[in-house]
């Protein structure tokens, strides 16, 4: 079954995307426009379910919503070549290229492209692309090119700001190139499916404890599966490779080994992993027999290829992790939050051990306001955020509300 790549971006790139993206073929083109790029993040979160990947039509749409972002994603990049394309053009209609200004690509590329052409680089003026750098911005940008240093003409790659400067200048608006379009997409296609395949993939686990243990049941939900108790003091789980993988950080530590070796003297945890429940089940067995073989209190993980992963307790040192705790990427997905937003949160939470506003997370995650309301509100439904009251301080208006937020 084919994946669903959603595309995000102005409507007119997000036509020209899934036009080359359907002659392709590989995977269903959904648009999903806007009409200004701080409209992306509210986009990508209300996208349908069936969505598998978002395909960004330019990296300032993609930075505007990576604090939402919880699936596969790529952005189409604008090259030199696309910048060379736009060049041509306005010397086929008499326009002056040695005095330009250009934004959101790296200065480096512009220089060399125009080198290449045998243009000079003078009074070329260049704003490359940094996360918080706003349509206002790129707008004040070139203008200040035009009245201090004599530009010509304004190459932009964002949509709002060649709206704003076209009156005042002449202005052109870069959009990839179909060889840009189409490297993306199957690259985005090849992520996509990957994930699919390894998430979907069955993981069953066989606990092996020598009595019985009233708070199993709620240790295993830090792996996000669920529990079966079988004959002779054995216990069953179910999970998904993905799920596994992202709460054990990458199978190198499993924090339900921990928390049953600090009650129980000898535990045994073996889990499979297969693309048939029959697999997964054979690879369990298998798993389980070695970590017997090899000492009082070991998880093994095992895959197919005769591949077994040996996870030992943590040192005697080291606290176990709090019963029900669950690791950022697990947390992450149970959020609907991407891990790296997460981890810069829980900076923030450090900072500001009294309270967070929606003006706090903004300003720390370089987003807009009604995007870090949308992450709080987000963490409150998971139960990990806390209204705890409101700030006054002088200010006017609806005041913001304070969160408590447990990361």
């Amino acid at each position: 079954m084919p994946i669903t790549i959603g595309v995000v971006g102005p409507e007119d790139l997000v036509h020209r995307v899934i036009a080359v993206g359907t002659e392709m073929g590989g995977a269903i083109m959904t648009g999903l426009a806007y009409r200004h790029e701080e409209e992306a993040a509210e986009v990508v979160a209300s996208a349908p379910e069936d969505v598998d990947a978002f395909l960004f039509t330019g990296v300032v749409p993609y930075t505007t919503a990576a604090a939402v972002v919880t699936r596969p994603s790529m952005y189409v990049p604008y090259d030199g070549a696309t910048l060379l394309r736009a060049l041509v053009e306005l010397l086929r209609l008499g326009h002056d290229v040695t005095r330009i200004s250009v934004d959101t690509l790296r200065r480096a590329e512009v220089l060399e492209t125009l080198t290449e052409a045998k243009l000079p680089t003078d009074q070329v003026q260049v704003l490359p692309y940094r996360a918080g750098l706003t349509s206002e911005d790129i707008v004040e940008f070139h203008r200040t090119a035009r009245d201090r240093h004599d530009t010509r003409v304004a190459i932009t790659c964002l949509g709002s700001a060649y709206h704003v400067l076209e009156p005042l200048m002449h202005t052109v608006r870069l959009a990839p190139s179909r060889f840009s379009i189409r490297s993306t997409i199957q690259a985005l296609i090849l992520t996509a499916v990957g994930q699919q395949v390894g998430d979907a993939q069955v993981a069953l686990g066989l606990i092996e404890l020598p009595g019985p243990d009233d708070t199993l049941a709620a240790d295993v939900v830090t792996l996000g599966g669920s529990l079966a108790p079988l004959p002779g003091g054995r216990h069953l789980m179910v999970t998904t490779r993905g799920l596994l993988e992202q709460a054990t950080e990458q199978f190198t530590r499993l924090p339900l080994l921990d928390r049953l070796a600090a009650r129980h003297p000898t535990v045994h945890v073996g889990f499979g992993i297969g693309r048939t429940a029959a697999e997964a089940e054979s690879l369990a067995k298998r798993a389980l027999g070695r970590a017997e073989a090899i000492g009082a209190s070991v998880g093994v993980v095992a895959m197919a290829d005769d591949v077994d992963i040996v996870i030992e307790p943590a040192d005697g040192d080291e606290p176990p992790a709090e019963r029900g705790a669950e690791s950022l990427p697990l947390l992450a997905r149970r959020v609907g939050l991407n891990a790296q937003t997460l981890t810069r949160l829980r900076e923030l939470v450090t900072d500001r051990p009294d309270g967070l506003t929606a003006h706090d997370v903004a300003e720390h995650l370089v987003v807009q306001q009604r995007t870090a309301r949308r992450v709080l509100k987000r963490l409150e439904r998971a139960g990990i955020a806390t209204p705890i009251g409101s700030q006054q301080q002088g200010r006017t208006g609806r005041p913001p509300t304070v969160y408590r937020v447990n990361l």
